[in-house]
């Protein structure tokens, strides 16, 4: 039944437009790289000055909050143009190795980003400023760097392992 509903999304108006024009698909390609680029230079921001490793004069609240509208559009490009990219071959894509790994690598930069904000986001007002970052604010971006890296190699491998149309 999944498969099938896949195979419809391929047989689908837009799926087959994407996969059939030589210039639409690499076009999101592009549109995609750049709104990975965005969230992963935005957030690497935050996560560099959590780490104390970079705009450190800056509160994380002011710099979280100036980064967080580059970070949602460009997460915005990144979605539309990766669903986009899907329907042009969606049960290829699903039976990827790759693309299933990349899928589960961003649930985990969102579930990351949930027990920050949840937990450790909560008690910023005794360290945005001044006070050193708590050792569970570092883990958190060491963390979201491990795994936009990650996130960034397996979408490199997908393309690398995905049959031609």
């Amino acid at each position: 039944m999944f498969y099938e509903f896949l195979q419809m999304i391929a047989d689908s108006q837009i799926g087959t437009v994407v996969r059939e024009n030589g210039l639409i698909f690499p076009w999101l390609e592009v549109l995609h790289v750049l709104g990975i680029s965005a969230v992963i230079g935005s957030i690497a921001i935050v996560d560099l000055r959590l780490l104390g490793l970079a705009s450190t004069t800056y509160p994380v609240s002011r710099l979280a909050k100036s980064m967080l509208p580059i970070t949602w559009i460009g997460f915005g490009f990144a979605v539309v143009t990766g669903l986009l990219m899907f329907s042009s071959q969606p049960i290829t894509y699903f039976d990827n190795f790759a693309f299933r790994m990349k899928m589960l690598t961003l649930l985990a930069a969102a579930l990351n980003m949930a027990v920050f904000h949840l937990l450790t986001w909560r008690g910023l007002a005794l360290w945005d400023r001044d006070a050193p970052v708590p050792g569970a604010a570092k883990i958190a971006g060491l963390l979201s760097i491990l795994i936009w890296i990650a996130i960034v190699a397996l979408g490199r491998w997908i393309g690398f392992t995905m049959d031609p149309f």
